[in-house]
């Protein structure tokens, strides 16, 4: 019983026709999109005001564009990347363009191939590049309607190419109910309801005959110039109700008020016609095939489709389209419990199960009455499937359910414990949390109670990363102690970690002296790898002393880089850096940084991409490449956007106050501090803190600067302490508390042993010179400036140079001290470090020699990204190559390269590789 394809009058039935009336100004707006060749914009409103049918308009007047479209279903909004694979799947032949982990990332994402998650930044480069392929010959008009109803994974890729379509001809247009915080910032047409007179006007145009003035008034009133309200309203009313104002809606929800009509239109209809529109509405694939195998099985007439086609509610076609969600919403809740149950028994043995297994288990348990094992343990089956392919999401969705049809204990804790974790990986915390307790409140083993608070704490960790999270990781490695030690050793470090993050606010029995206790206890492992030797180190660092944590956190550093599996030195990546940063190992910093950002391309593990973004530019923040740390900084903030995991602001806050703009430093640093407390993130307070004793030490407010760097130094746990004890040493000099310099010195000498490195002695030497009362401060900067001279840390280097040109100044050895000042000057107007530039022109001045206030150079014109991809391109890389590794496309390149080009007056790459980038 298979019917064609769609005929000419319900081909009509889906155009724009009178719902464009009065929308002059949309229609203008979308016209300038089309014109320009692309573009993106979010045509929003509420239900029934016409977004479908301005969307429409676009198809038909973008002839010469390539259209693809996809749109929201509702009984899709849990299966992940569903409508982005749609809009996609016309591509597919041209992803063996794109780098091989934006193709196996889109093949998982899509269920073309099982494998490891993907990150949905990856997935949502490889959509960017897909679309930007396929847009090379020809323009792409890709059209996004009900987005209200994407599912979530495809909403951030949708919005992620959106952000980034800067050279490629690509419009993209959204059709939306609201515009949600993933599309809110892109350029927005907000469709109106119409004017009375317009709304009157078209109501005049749809109704059989004349009306009573006073019901025409109060239809035009209630429906508040809703298009599809005044267009449906009317229907299905007879003349004497229409004429009398009986049987208008009562105030209510206008989307209420359309959804009341359609199912009084729905009412009318015979038996046969409203459950084969109900199968329309359960079924979100819109396969005719499938629809009528079921209609088959419920002995459905065909006569049933010419009924709903007549009516102009559904068409059967090359797919199944019903004409309005509305529609499909209005028909799913108008139908019983019962009569629902038995569609999807219906659709169920309808769907192949060698084919779509997974849907088949989705609508028999949406059939299913009361809890059934043999369900139950389908989904279960099918939840396996979809996280194979990375779904998470769709994981979590059947393992959720199958819970619910669960009949008895143990299995039903266990597989909420299961649906719970899936959640955790898919972001929903909040549904994770309440799973969770439906695991606790029933019968679950030692092992199974400890992973339960396990995930207690890893959504902690996620949502706030406050103390809190530190006791709940902290309990749950107790517990595993007996039943699983390997897993409590990684808990360990896990608890360890946030507690790192909590610092100063974290709640008494979870710092972390108290966590390195406990672990320090715990049984020690045969064979350590990296992750146990990180753990060993750390309670060392914690419990112990530094000098007795260096020697294990460097055997930790070196183990965790010589791991073979990329995804162990993912894991343990941030512990190993924050490793390195204690070692004061700047070789190691920039190794570890570079390999993590590597791991993440070769790998396309992107969770990880806003962290080792911060890491890697705060390496270049102290190399004094603060261009590049924008880059990244630019970077990171659009990876937090897509994850929807941000991090904390403070790892902007170095760069901010490197560059020394007081009131610019001030608003970034309020802001920074009063988020991580709302996050109870401690450490991101001394991060504050380190950085305004940056800014106060470059502007000279010395006193200011050293009540920053003591509210830092005191917490030895943080990487910022090593960094704040030379802020508050110049600091403390500097306004006479010579005793508390002294003591300072003595704790960073005895670190600077322990560590060895060029970096610590060299910062060690310069603050020895400042408290040295023994006539030896000139050998002390110079070794710190030779020391400093074979690290990357230039930033210290320049400011060796500065502080051993003044000390020369104020020996009167003025010809010295101008070549030491002249060079601290030349470097920190190559960096963009103003306040510390200014300091060193003032100094200059005194020691007569006048330079020049900094300038801003042409290179100083080029965007963050624009300095990064002229860098990338003068060391010889091709757009693709660019394109790979700052995960964005490579037309992108070619358009930043353009205006690169343009800015440094240049006409090619070799003439680039010229200028100091």
């Amino acid at each position: 019983m298979m019917r064609g394809g769609m005929s000419e009058r319900s081909s009509r039935a889906l155009l724009p026709g009178k719902q464009l009336f009065g929308r002059e100004r949309e229609r203008e707006a979308l016209d300038e999109l089309l014109a320009g060749g692309r573009g993106v914009l979010v045509v929003h409103g509420e239900p029934g005001v016409g977004k479908t049918s301005l969307l429409e308009y676009a198809v038909e007047a973008g002839r010469e564009f390539r259209i693809v479209r996809t749109a929201g279903v509702e009984a899709e909004m849990e299966l992940p990347f569903a409508a982005v694979q749609q809009l996609c799947f016309p591509f597919l032949g041209l992803v063996d363009r794109l780098p091989v982990p934006q193709q196996e990332a889109l093949a998982v994402a899509f269920g073309l191939s099982t494998g490891l998650p993907p990150d949905p930044f990856l997935v949502g480069l490889a959509v960017l590049g897909l679309l930007s392929e396929a847009a090379e010959e020809r323009p792409l008009l890709a059209v996004v309607d009900d987005a209200h109803w994407l599912d979530h994974a495809s909403t951030r890729m949708f919005a992620f190419v959106a952000r980034r379509l800067l050279a490629e001809r690509i419009a993209l247009l959204f059709g939306t109910r609201q515009v949600d915080d993933v599309l809110r910032g892109l350029p927005e047409l907000l469709v109106s309801p119409l004017a009375h007179q317009d709304a009157r006007a078209l109501l005049e145009s749809v109704l059989p005959g004349r009306l009573d003035e006073a019901v025409m008034e109060r239809i035009v009133v209630e429906t508040r110039g809703n298009p599809l309200a005044l267009l449906e309203l009317p229907r299905g009313l007879t003349p004497t109700e229409l004429a009398g104002g009986f049987g208008l809606p009562d105030a209510v929800p206008l989307s209420a008020s359309i959804e009341e009509s359609f199912t009084r239109r729905l009412a009318s209809l015979p038996d046969d016609a409203r459950r084969l529109l109900l199968i329309a509405a359960a079924d979100p694939v819109g396969d005719p095939a499938l629809v009528w195998r079921a209609a088959e099985r419920l002995g459905i007439s065909e006569s049933a489709a010419d009924i709903v086609e007549t009516e102009e509610l559904l068409v059967l076609g090359p797919r199944v389209v019903v004409r309005h969600p509305l529609v499909r919403s209005a028909a799913y809740r108008a139908a019983t419990p019962k009569q629902r149950r038995e569609i999807h028994r219906a659709l169920a043995e309808a769907t192949d199960a060698e084919l779509d297994p997974d849907r088949r288990a989705w609508h028999r348990a949406h059939a299913a009455s009361k809890p059934d094992e043999a369900v139950a343990a389908e989904l279960e089956d099918g939840a396996a499937r979809a996280q194979a392919r990375g779904g998470f999401a769709a994981a979590a969705a059947f393992l959720e359910r199958a819970t619910e049809l669960t009949p008895q204990q143990p299995q039903r804790s266990r597989r909420a414990l299961a649906a719970a974790h899936a959640k955790l990986h898919a972001g929903a915390l909040d549904d994770s949390l309440r799973l969770v307790a439906t695991a606790e409140a029933g019968v679950l083993s030692d092992l199974e109670q400890a992973k339960a608070t396990l995930l207690r704490g890893q959504i902690s960790f996620l949502a706030t990363r406050s103390g809190i999270a530190a006791a709940l990781l902290l309990d749950a490695a107790e517990r595993l102690r007996k039943v699983d030690p390997e897993l409590s050793r990684q808990t360990y470090l896990e608890a360890l970690t946030a507690a790192i993050h909590a610092g100063p606010l974290a709640g008494p029995g979870a710092t972390p002296r108290d966590i390195a206790k406990a672990a320090s206890a715990a049984p020690p492992t045969r064979n350590p790898r990296g992750a146990d030797l990180l753990l060993d180190g750390f309670a060392a660092l914690y419990s112990e002393s530094y000098g007795a944590a260096m020697p294990i956190l460097r055997q930790a550093q070196h183990a965790i880089e010589g791991v073979t599996s990329k995804t162990e030195q993912l894991r343990w990546m941030w512990a190993a850096t924050v490793a390195t940063l204690h070692l004061w190992d700047d070789e190691g910093w920039e190794r570890l940084s570079e390999r993590h950002l590597q791991l993440i391309r070769e790998t396309g593990a992107l969770g990880d991409l806003a962290t080792a973004l911060g890491h890697r530019g705060q390496m270049h923040v102290f190399a004094g490449e603060l261009a590049l740390a924008a880059s990244h900084e630019e970077a990171l903030q659009e990876a937090t956007q897509l994850t929807g995991s941000p991090l904390a602001p403070y790892h902007g806050v170095g760069l901010v106050a490197m560059r020394g703009r007081e009131v610019e430093a001030r608003q970034f640093f309020d802001a920074a501090r009063a988020e991580v407390i709302g996050r109870g993130e401690g450490a991101g307070l001394s991060f504050v803190d380190w950085a305004e004793s940056v800014l106060y030490n470059g502007l000279g407010r010395y006193a200011d600067a050293l009540a920053a760097a003591r509210r830092v130094v005191g917490h030895t746990e943080l990487v910022t302490s090593n960094w704040a004890m030379p802020e508050l040493i110049e600091a403390a000099v500097r306004v006479g508390a010579f005793e508390l310099a002294a003591q300072t010195y003595r704790c960073l000498a005895e670190r600077s042993r322990a560590s060895g490195t060029d970096w610590a002695l060299g910062v060690a030497a310069r603050s020895h010179a400042l408290v040295a009362e023994d006539g030896r401060p000139g050998d002390l900067y110079v070794e710190a400036i030779e020391r400093l001279e074979r690290t990357r840390v230039a930033v210290d280097l320049a400011r060796s140079h500065l502080l051993y040109g003044e000390w020369l100044r104020r020996q009167r050895r003025r010809l010295h001290a101008r070549n030491e000042l002249r060079t601290a000057h030349e470097m920190f107007t190559d960096f963009g470090m103003e306040a510390f530039a200014e300091r060193a022109r003032v100094e200059l001045l005194a020691g007569g020699e006048r330079a020049r206030k900094r300038t801003i150079a042409t290179l100083d014109q080029l965007t963050p990204q624009e300095s990064q991809v002229a860098r990338l391109a003068a060391e010889g890389k091709t757009n693709k190559e660019i394109a790979a590794e700052l995960f964005i496309s490579p037309s992108t390149v070619d358009y930043h390269l353009h205006k690169t080009f343009r800015k440094l007056n240049v006409k090619s790459r070799t003439q680039l590789a010229q200028h100091k980038l």
